[in-house]
């Protein structure tokens, strides 16, 4: 690379985060750092992609007879691997927002993550901040950009501390359009100058850009080491699964192999290919409010965006690349958004991506348990949002039950009950807790299945009407729940003994001890040891989406209704305690509720009167 002279440089701090960044890649003590040319081959790629996006527009940004690429250029003599690309180039502020700062949600969450994980480095790429990664291998990165169409280049340059300077190169139209990455290489990455290390290296990471990677070395002709094929336009029987796996990781940023791949090319009225790879494992931004998808978006083998939504937001773990050949280059955000063609691409693409699945789930369940293990809570968000496929994923989705782990629908019904009529649920935020709620009692003693819903986003899917086969989803924790129509396992206990407790009399006591705590007291048929539960009224939310709406300030607490086991001890003592206001049965109705909310993993409104009245209660059986 040729030196260049600049004007007075100004210095700049990183962003706080940046920094930590940074330091945790200078002291970095993970092994795989041949992570950090992938990054940069990736970033160059990028670079080119949007050049020639712009240049649909503006032809002139292209000079004639300069195409898009990437060098690599070793040099040992100075200890420096450059990365040159000729692609859009940054001006000074893009310079400073690019490689000076993170604008991204998550970032806090993604710094304690990366501290704490043994493969940080895989958890960079898909962050987007992989330029850091090179700070593994280099003591000093000078970095000389001009962007297109622009008279003025730049150079930014840094030691990893905390902080970098920009200086505007004199002459800014001696500097070629595009990027150049010079890494001053640290004592022990000597290596990365070697050509066959970096062969290796872009051969295993890099092979399928699309963008030829040439290799210079010293006055040797550049000889390029990648393919430079849209694989996603070559016949499936051109390809291995090693072929795939390179891909994936290419395009995905990742380190694991996929669970699934889907390739195809779709005829007809539109002609579009696809490939697309479910992963093995969480990517990093799985869960950010925005719940964008990361599927590219190309037309004629030209890149668009990734930033098109062509999968619904419940699929958004699914990476990979749909290149149209009917779609116009110039494609606004506004045409994205109304354009019928991408739109009909889009229903049919995550058409097949479900059929997919079923095809897995049938064929290969091994494979797509991996796959609802790592994704099966957003996959269960398409219950909710999408109606049209909403049968499809309730087929799909798998349980745990009272009965037992990765259970379908279909198995649920194939062993329903005599006279059973519903599908029974229990949604909480905690499987152990749900085992042992006391609502599940009635269920049991029948030997009824229910499935256990601990998953954040079950409160939200299941408030929807929804059936299977005809059986309707019933919550345990809301409106009545009859089932004494359903014969119970245990023969002994067919013929209950009647309640000891008037019900009409104690519901009074309760009611009046509690006021307006609870918006009713009712008899329950839903338990047979425990004293008493908490239940939504049968119209407005499920207790536990009533929950999870009040802890995000998103609605107001309805009164939960009380039910009491009129054949429980507790319940009938309130018949003979003294009834006083402050009494024995006032404390005894308080302690029912108490335990309810207690059971349900809620605080007691109280604390220090549920304790005081617990004290004064076990003290009189002393």
């Amino acid at each position: 690379m040729t030196t260049t002279d600049t004007a007075a440089s100004s210095s700049q701090p990183f962003q706080a985060e940046v920094a930590e960044l940074l330091n945790l890649m200078v002291h970095s003590v993970y092994s795989e750092t041949d992570i950090f040319l992938r990054e940069l081959i990736s970033n160059a790629s990028d670079a080119c992609d949007k050049l020639r996006y712009e240049a649909i527009a503006n032809p002139s940004l292209i000079p004639e007879g300069r195409s898009p690429a990437i060098t690599v250029v070793p040099d040992k003599a100075a200890n420096v691997l450059t990365i040159v690309d000729t692609g859009i180039g940054m001006d000074r502020q893009e310079l400073i927002d690019n490689l000076g700062t993170i604008a991204r949600s998550g970032t806090k969450s993604f710094l304690s993550r990366l501290t704490e994980a043994k493969d940080g480095v895989g958890l960079i790429g898909q962050f987007g901040v992989g330029f850091y990664a090179a700070f593994m291998v280099a003591d000093k990165i000078v970095v000389t950009s001009h962007r297109a169409g622009t008279h003025d280049a730049f150079t930014w340059t840094s030691s990893g501390g905390s902080g970098f300077e920009i200086a505007q190169v004199a002459d800014g139209m001696s500097v070629p359009t595009g990027t150049s990455i010079a890494l001053h290489l640290k004592d022990d990455a000597k290596k990365y100058l070697e050509t066959y290390e970096i062969e290796r290296i872009v051969t295993a990471y890099s092979d399928n850009i699309q963008f030829p990677i040439m290799l210079k070395d010293g006055d040797a002709e550049p000889k390029q080491i990648n393919s430079a094929s849209a694989l996603w336009q070559r016949s499936k029987s051109e390809l291995t699964p090693e072929d795939y796996s390179k891909a994936y990781k290419s395009i995905a940023h990742a380190y694991d192999d996929p669970a699934m791949t889907l390739h195809y090319r779709a005829e007809g009225r539109y002609s579009y290919a696809v490939l697309l790879f479910a992963p093995s494992t969480k990517p990093f931004d799985l869960f950010e409010p925005e719940r964008k998808g990361r599927v590219k978006l190309y037309v004629r083998r030209v890149f668009i965006t990734d930033d098109a939504d062509l999968l619904p937001s419940y699929l958004r773990f699914i990476r990979g690349v749909i290149d149209a050949e009917d779609l116009p280059l110039n494609l606004s955000r506004e045409m994205l958004q109304n354009n019928p063609q991408l739109a009909q691409i889009k229903k049919a693409v995550a058409t097949r991506v479900i059929g997919e699945f079923e095809t897995l789930a049938e064929k290969d369940a091994d494979t797509f348990t991996k796959i609802w293990d790592a994704f099966g809570p957003v996959l269960k968000e398409g219950i909710y949002e999408d109606f049209e496929r909403r049968e499809k994923l309730l087929a799909l989705s798998r349980f745990t039950t009272t009965t037992g782990e990765k259970r379908t629908l279909k198995q649920y019904v194939a062993d329903l009950k005599p006279n059973q009529t519903e599908i029974y649920y229990l949604a909480g935020d905690s499987l152990d807790r749900l085992k042992s709620n006391p609502k599940l009692e009635a269920a049991k003693s029948r030997g009824i299945e229910v499935l256990l819903l601990s998953d954040a986003v079950d409160a939200f899917w299941t408030s929807a009407p929804l059936d299977y086969e005809g059986k309707p989803l019933k919550s345990l924790s809301q409106g009545e729940v009859d089932l004494d129509l359903i014969p119970r396992v245990d023969e002994d206990s067919k013929d209950e003994p009647k309640p000891e407790a008037d019900e009409a009399s104690t519901i009074a006591v309760i009611k009046e001890a509690l006021g307006e705590r609870v918006s009713d007291v009712k008899a329950s048929t839903r338990l047979t040891t425990s004293a008493s539960c908490l239940v939504a009224g049968g119209r407005g939310p499920d207790r536990e989406l009533e929950r999870m709406l009040a802890m995000q300030n998103r609605g107001s607490a309805t009164k939960p209704i009380l039910e009491i086991n009129l054949r429980h001890p507790l319940v009938t003592k309130i018949a003979t305690a003294d009834k006083a206001a402050g009494g024995e049965a006032a404390d005894i109705a308080f302690l029912l509720l108490e335990q309810a909310q207690i059971l349900d993993g809620e605080l007691p409104e109280d604390p220090a009167a549920f304790a005081s009245r617990l004290n004064r209660l076990v003290l009189r059986g002393l």
